[in-house]
Parts: structure tokens; sequence; C-alpha cells
């Protein structure tokens, strides 16, 4: 059982039945606790900004007049609050996944699906905790591990299973030691890059952060890892080779 308190929510619809249904829904979960309802982006936008940090968690309607759920979710960015959609049209999902929902509730849902999305917002919030403690108890330098966003869930990560990650303009592809395949994830390569620890990884071209330790060979500015060769970019050739200095 959780001991973090109920996840403060709203809900956002300009249809008064399916809000209704949402709210319902909210006060029925009991690690759910109802801090607003809206009938548009508009009037929900303007509480976010009055009460900034207050609310974690919104169920919003993709398809609303004036400002859709989708666009309220870009206005919010990572700032605001994590974001469940709810919408008639399943294509929307790919766009959810965009904005770094958690995920989609396709209309009309029961709640049992309903509780099941909320569970993934628990599962986060507590992924969340458990990260800040880590950072409050050893710093960023010493963390064992990252969380990362990846298939509308978030996923622990050891950072001494981590190769390379490769940057994809949007989206970031981890490369790791224990799994054939890649991580997707929603950030650039940048974001990724400040969650590293510098002392373990470092970036060697504008597409390309590699784990230090993980390099198995260096020919003419390109680093081996695996089976997989990486160049090394003009931009960060000074410093990889500074630091191929005290390697060698």
């Amino acid at each position: 059982m959780s001991s973090l308190p109920p996840l403060k929510c709203i809900a956002v619809d300009d249809e008064p039945l399916a809000l209704g249904l949402v709210v319902s829904f909210i006060q029925k979960t009991p690690f759910l606790e109802l801090v607003g309802r809206f009938g548009s982006g508009v009037e929900a936008l303007k509480y976010l900004h009055e009460h900034p940090g207050t609310v974690e968690l919104a169920f919003l309607d993709i398809q609303m007049q004036e400002l859709t759920g989708l666009e309220l979710a870009r206005v919010l960015g990572h700032s605001g609050p994590r974001v469940i959609f709810t919408t008639a049209f399943s294509q929307y999902a790919l766009d959810g996944y965009r904005v770094d929902a958690l995920d989609y509730l396709v209309k009309p849902f029961n709640y049992e699906e309903f509780l099941r999305a909320a569970g993934k917002a628990r599962a986060y919030a507590e992924l969340t905790a458990q990260h800040a403690s880590a950072v409050a108890a050893n710093g960023p330098e010493e963390e064992e591990y990252l969380f990362l966003k990846a298939d509308y869930q978030l996923v622990r990560v050891a950072i001494s299973d981590i190769l390379y990650v490769e940057g994809l303009k949007d989206y970031v592809k981890v490369h790791l030691k224990s799994a054939p395949r890649a991580l997707l994830s929603l950030m650039s390569l940048k974001a990724m890059e400040e969650k590293l620890p510098a002392r373990r990884f470092m970036r060697v071209h504008r597409s390309f952060i590699v784990a230090l330790d993980k390099i198995e060979a260096v020919r003419r500015l390109t680093v081996q890892i695996g089976a997989v060769t990486i160049p090394v970019g003009d931009q960060y050739k000074d410093a990889f080779l500074q630091f191929l200095s005290r390697w060698t």
C-alpha cells in the first residue's frame, strides 16, 4: 500500500455527461482527490495558472472548443500536471505520446479501464518520489539508476546497464547491455545528457552519448561499443581527446 497522499486531480471535458462520469470515477478511487472540474480547456488553464504546482494529474478530453486537450497539454509542458487523455478516437494515441501523456482512454470507457490508467499515474508518482529520495540521499552523481518514460510508463533503468544513447529529433534511443531492443523515450539528447553522471558518460557527437566504461576500442575518432561504431564529431573532438589522454 502506498504511503503517498492521494493525487490531486482535475477533470476537463466540454460534454457534461462525459465530465460527470470522469468526476464520479475520480471520487470513488481512494488514491485520487478531485480538486476541480471544468467544462473547457480555457477554464482549466486559468485555474492551473492561478494554482501552480497544486494539481498532479489532469484527465483531459482531446476534442474541445476554443482550446483542445492536446493544445492545453502542450501549453502546460513538462511543468504542468501529468495527463491522461479521454477521447472518442484511438488515433490520437500517438499525439498523446508526443505530449508525454501517461495514458489515454477511448470513450466509452468503464471504471476498470479508468482504474488501470489511474494506476499508471499512481505508479509514476511513487517512482518519482523514490527518485527524489535517491537524489536527496546520494546526490545526482551517485545515483545507480534513472527513470525514463517509455511506452506510457516510467521505466527504471540501471545506469550501469546503459551502453550508449542515440538522439532522434524529439526522442532518444537508450541502448542497454541487458536488452536487445533499445528503449525509446520522448526527450531531447541534451535533457538525457543532464540526467547522466558526467564522470561516467560523454557526448561524443550531436547524436550520441556513450558510456565511457563500455568503450572497447578507439580508431580514428570513432569509438567501438560491441559491434557498433560511433563517430566522434568535430564539436566534441577536443573534450574526447583530452579524456583519451587520461585513459591511455
